[in-house]
C-alpha cells in the first residue's frame, strides 16, 4: 500500500502533461536512449567472457552472434526498465530526460510492446542457434533486471543491487554454455565474481546519485544508512569479491598469470575503497565508481591472457 502510495505522489508530481522541450516529437536517439546500449554492450562483453573462458577454439561467427543475442536479450531489460520507472525518473535529474519520463513519447504500451519483442528476438535466437541452457541463462538476466530488480526491489529495499544484480551473473554463464553447457565449475566462479562486484559498482554511484535517490524515495543504501557506512559496506563487499576471484586459481581453473593479475589489481582496487571509508566523500565515491569498471575489465583480461596467451 505504501508503494502505491508514493508512486501515485511521484505521478503527480511529475505531471500528466510534462513534455520534452521540442514536443512530442520521437526521434531515432530516443529509442537509442530506450535501450541503454552501454550497459547492453558491457552484458555482451561478459557473456563473450565467459565464452572465451571455457573455449578451447573459438569461432568468431559463434562469438559474434552470442553479443548480437545478449544485446537483443539486455536491451529487452532496459526498455522495460525505462516502461516501469518512467514515474520516478522524472523526478531525477539524472533521469528527467528519458524519453518515457519527460513525455517525449507518450505511449508506454508501445514501448512495451518493444521489449517483449527484444526478448522474445534475443531468447529465439539462443535457443536455435546455440541450446535451451544459453537462451534459459539470457531469459534469466532479463528477467533478473527488469522484475526481480525494477519492479520487486528497487522501490522496497537496499538489498535491491545485491538481489537484482544476479542478472549480470547470468550473461557469463549464457557464454560459457553457448561453447558448452557441461563446462561449469570456471563460469560459475566467474559469475560468483560478477555478482559480487555489482554492489561495490553501483553503491559507490548511489553516492553519487543519493540526492536523486532520495528524491524519488528509492531505498538506495545511501539514503538508508548514509554515505559513511555505504564506504564500509563497499569495502567488506570488496573484501569477499576479491577473495571470489581467486577461487579460480584455488580449483585449478586458471594459473598463476590470473591470480597474479587478479591480487594486484585486486589489492588496488581495496585501498581505493580504503580511501572512501576514511573520506566518504562524491569525489572519492567518484573515484571508486570509475575504478570498478577498470577493475573488472582488468580480471577480464587477466582471464583472457592466462587462458589464450600463456
Amino acid at each position: 500500500m505504501a508503494v502505491r502510495c508514493w508512486r501515485r505522489a511521484a505521478a503527480a508530481r511529475c505531471g500528466s502533461g510534462a513534455t520534452a522541450p521540442g514536443g512530442d516529437r520521437v526521434t531515432f536517439r530516443s529509442y537509442v536512449q530506450l535501450l541503454k546500449l552501454r550497459i547492453g554492450f558491457t552484458i555482451a562483453l561478459t557473456a563473450a567472457i565467459g565464452y572465451l573462458a571455457v573455449a578451447e577454439n573459438v569461432s568468431g561467427s559463434q562469438l559474434g552472434l552470442l553479443v548480437v543475442a545478449m544485446l537483443l536479450g539486455s536491451t529487452s531489460s532496459s526498455v522495460f526498465n525505462h516502461f516501469y520507472d518512467r514515474d520516478i525518473d522524472c523526478m531525477m535529474e539524472r533521469t528527467a530526460m528519458r524519453p518515457l519520463a519527460s513525455g517525449q513519447m507518450e505511449r508506454p504500451r508501445m514501448v512495451l510492446w518493444l521489449a517483449a519483442a527484444l526478448l522474445v528476438a534475443g531468447v529465439s535466437m539462443a535457443a536455435i542457434l546455440f541450446n535451451w541452457v544459453v537462451a534459459a541463462h539470457l531469459f534469466l538476466g532479463a528477467f533478473f533486471y527488469g522484475i526481480v530488480y525494477t519492479v520487486w526491489l528497487k522501490r522496497r529495499t537496499w538489498v535491491n543491487i545485491i538481489i537484482g544484480g544476479a542478472a549480470g551473473s547470468f550473461a557469463v554463464l549464457a557464454g560459457a554454455a553457448a561453447f558448452d553447457p557441461a563446462i561449469w565449475l570456471l563460469p560459475w566462479m566467474l559469475a560468483l565474481t560478477l555478482f559480487l562486484w555489482t554492489p561495490s559498482h553501483f553503491w559507490a554511484l548511489a553516492i553519487l546519485l543519493k540526492d536523486d535517490y532520495a528524491r524519488a524515495n528509492v531505498p538506495m543504501l545511501p539514503c538508508v544508512v548514509g554515505e559513511a557506512r555505504t564506504a564500509r559496506y563497499i569495502f567488506i563487499n570488496t573484501l569477499l569479491l576479491v577473495g571470489s576471484t581467486l577461487l579460480p586459481v584455488a580449483f585449478g581453473q586458471l594459473g598463476w598469470v590470473y591470480g597474479a593479475g587478479a591480487a594486484m589489481i585486486g589489492a588496488w582496487f581495496l585501498w581505493l575503497n580504503w580511501r572512501l571509508i576514511k573520506e566518504p566523500t562524491r569525489e572519492v565515491a567518484r573515484i571508486n565508481f570509475f575504478a570498478s569498471m577498470q577493475y573488472l575489465m582488468g580480471i577480464f583480461i587477466a582471464v583472457l591472457v592466462d587462458k589464450h596467451l600463456i
